[in-house]
């Protein structure tokens, strides 16, 4: 399980953590999420390494990783290719994105981030009154919070105005030995609101949005998440010609390693 770094493109020190062997597998956390706080990402990788390269990074910002600013979206697409040369060495990879890091691989691959393959658990849309749109402004009370030395405020705008928790129990969450981490992270939650863009503005995809992706994408979501993120999953897999959509067993807003390595490996075999 070798651990390493990169350098992307702006000179960013980016780590990553990479198991096995084979055509890769790149997996891409969400808002908030890194390689120490998602052991989900391991143990799926030690899962796929019989027969995959498994690489697991620390988004720009998080974890183990530099970051230099400013920030624009096109960023972590040189994080992303980065990987991809350095550590896939150019061989067809499949990539795969939790939530927001699902939005950030579409935009990779819009973009011609070389990816053979994308594989998206609850990417982020709604398009309708399924659930609230992100506010007008929520990208810039992001940076203004961190700004202004307040990231507790910016986690606690994310997990109302995104993740819809209820404002009671994000007040019982500051409160909780595990917030500290999620400040420290707190100024990349705007780069995440970059990367869904207005995919969350309750308004349908632009038909222009993800129009030259063309390699097969696999869109998941859990039989048991929030109503909201299935309806956006539905969304996202309509909109691309060549997508699959697969609801698998999964609680709220994630899954078990032992489904998602087997839902990844179908995926890829079959493609």
């Amino acid at each position: 399980m070798p651990d390493g770094t990169v350098t992307s493109a702006d000179g960013t020190t980016i780590a990553y953590t990479a198991w096995g062997a084979g055509d890769p597998i790149v997996m891409i956390d969400g808002s908030t999420a890194y390689r120490a706080a998602n052991p989900l990402n391991q143990e799926t990788a030690e899962l796929l390494a019989d027969d995959f390269l498994v690489v697991n990074y620390d988004r720009r910002g998080r974890g183990e990783s530099g970051d230099t600013p400013p920030y624009v979206v096109e960023r972590e697409f040189e994080d992303l290719e980065a990987i991809l040369e350095q550590v896939g060495q150019g061989r067809p990879a499949t990539v795969f994105g939790w939530s927001s890091g699902g939005n950030l691989a579409l935009n990779a691959a819009q973009d011609g981030v070389p990816i053979a393959r994308l594989a998206l658990f609850e990417p982020n849309a709604a398009i309708d009154d399924t659930r609230p749109p992100l506010p007008d402004d929520y990208v810039e009370r992001l940076d203004a919070a961190v700004a202004a030395g307040r990231p507790g405020d910016a986690v606690a705008l994310f997990m109302t105005a995104a993740a819809m928790m209820p404002e009671e129990m994000v007040a019982g969450m500051r409160e909780q030995d595990f917030w500290a981490g999620l400040e420290a992270v707190a100024p990349t939650i705007a780069y995440d609101a970059r990367q869904v863009g207005d995919t969350l503005s309750g308004k349908p995809l632009r038909p222009e949005l993800w129009m030259r992706i063309a390699v097969p994408v696999l869109v998941m979501h859990g039989i048991d998440t929030w109503p909201a993120l299935a309806a956006g999953s539905r969304a996202i897999a309509a909109h691309l010609p060549t997508s699959t959509l697969a609801p698998v067993p999964g609680a709220e807003h994630s899954t078990t390693a032992d489904v998602l390595a087997a839902a990844l490996r179908s995926f890829i075999k079959e493609n």
